[in-house]
C-alpha cells in the first residue's frame, strides 16, 4: 500500500510463537498481558496493504507492549487459509487477524470454513481509504458523466479490468450504479489489471488510490473520480463521485484487528486503547494521509455491529451483479 519502508518484522515458525495448544485466557490473566509474543496472522502475501499496515501497526505496538508482535503471512484462497488459523485458534489474545473489507465480502461469494459472524472478535479498526474510478489515458472521456455516457450509449463495449476479490466487488458496484452494462474482466493481480487498462486493452479500472497512484501522477491513467464524500488529500484536484454526478456510489477499503471469538473482553478493550495511541501519533496520521487513507478508530462493540452491517452491504452487490457462490 505505501511507498515509505514499513517497519520489518522477523518471521519466525508459528510454534515459535502461542499456538492452539496454548491455555485460554482468563479476565485475571488480561491484567498482565500480554506475558509472550503475539502472532499476527496476513492472509495475504508480503508487499501488500494488509502486510504493510500489519508491519507498521504491529511495530509500534510491540513497542508499546514490551513483546515482539511476530508478523506471519499466510497467503491463498482468497485470505480464507490465514483467516480459517484465527479462528481455529486458542481465544487467549496471542493470535491475532490482520484483515481487510475482503473479510466482509468472501462471504456472498464463498463457502467458507469459518462463520465469519460468530467465529471472531474484534479489537478494533486502523482505516479506511476509498477507491477512485480511472480510465485509459486516451479515451476520449475527461468526467466520470462522459465516460457513463459513453458506457450507456454502447451496451458491453466498455471492459473493466479487476484484480478479483476487492476490485471485483466494487467495479461491480460501479457498474450497477452508474447504470450501464459492461464487462469485468478478472487478472491475477491489481498491477496486471491496470497495465492492460493502461495498453488500451481495457478501459477502466477501480484501484485503491495507492495502487493507482503512480499511474494516475504519470500520466498512464486518467483519474475521473474518487469514490468518497470529500477529495483525497493526494489528488486535491479530481472530484468526488458526488461532486461528478454519480452521489450514490461510495467504496473503501477498510483495515481491522480480529481475535478469535470468546477473547477476554480486558484484553480486547486493551488492545484497543493501545493501538488508538498509536493512531493518534502524527507519524501514523502522516503515514495513512499521504496515500490517501485515514484514521477510522472503532470499538470492539462498535465493529461487532459494523462487521453484519458490511457483510449485508457487499451481499446484495453480489446479488446484484449476478455474483456466484462457489
Amino acid at each position: 500500500m505505501r511507498s515509505t519502508p514499513a517497519i520489518r518484522m522477523t518471521a519466525v515458525c508459528a510454534a515459535c510463537v502461542c499456538g492452539a495448544s496454548a491455555p485460554h485466557a482468563s479476565a485475571a490473566d488480561a491484567q498482565t498481558y500480554p506475558a509472550r509474543p503475539i502472532r499476527l496472522i496476513v492472509p495475504q502475501a508480503p508487499g501488500g496493504s494488509n502486510d504493510i499496515m500489519a508491519r507498521y501497526f504491529g511495530g509500534k505496538l510491540a513497542e508499546r507492549l514490551g513483546h515482539q508482535i511476530v508478523v506471519d503471512n499466510r497467503p491463498g484462497a482468497e485470505g480464507m487459509i490465514g483467516t480459517d488459523l484465527v479462528a481455529k485458534s486458542s481465544p487467549d489474545g496471542y493470535t491475532m487477524l490482520m484483515t481487510s473489507t475482503a473479510f466482509t465480502m468472501n462471504p456472498a461469494v464463498f463457502k467458507l470454513p469459518y462463520d465469519p459472524g460468530k467465529d471472531f472478535d474484534w479489537a478494533t479498526m486502523l482505516g479506511s481509504g476509498p477507491v477512485m474510478i480511472t480510465a485509459n489515458a486516451a479515451m476520449p472521456v475527461k468526467t466520470l458523466s462522459e465516460l457513463v455516457t459513453l458506457a450507456k450509449s454502447k451496451p458491453n463495449y466498455i471492459t473493466m479490468a479487476s484484480a478479483g476479490g476487492f476490485m471485483h466487488f466494487v467495479s461491480a458496484m460501479f457498474r450497477s450504479h452508474a447504470g450501464f452494462d459492461g464487462v469485468i474482466a478478472l487478472y491475477k493481480g491489481g498491477a496486471p489489471a491496470l497495465i492492460d487498462v493502461i495498453s488500451g486493452q481495457a478501459h477502466v479500472a477501480v484501484p485503491t488510490i495507492p495502487t493507482g497512484a503512480a499511474f494516475v501522477r504519470s500520466g498512464k491513467l486518467k483519474a475521473l473520480a474518487v469514490a468518497a464524500d470529500r477529495r483525497s488529500p493526494v489528488f486535491p484536484d479530481v472530484p468526488t463521485t458526488i461532486e461528478a454526478g454519480l452521489p450514490s456510489y461510495q467504496a473503501s477499503i477498510w483495515w481491522a484487528w480480529g481475535l478469535r471469538a470468546g477473547t477476554p473482553q480486558a484484553i480486547l478493550n486493551k488492545l484497543n486503547g493501545e493501538i488508538a495511541a498509536i493512531q493518534k501519533l502524527p507519524e501514523t496520521q502522516k503515514r495513512l494521509a499521504a496515500e490517501g487513507a485515514e484514521i477510522v478508530m472503532r470499538t470492539p462493540a462498535e465493529m461487532r455491529t459494523f462487521v453484519p452491517e458490511d457483510m449485508a452491504k457487499w451481499a446484495k452487490v453480489a446479488k446484484d451483479a449476478g455474483m456466484q457462490k462457489m
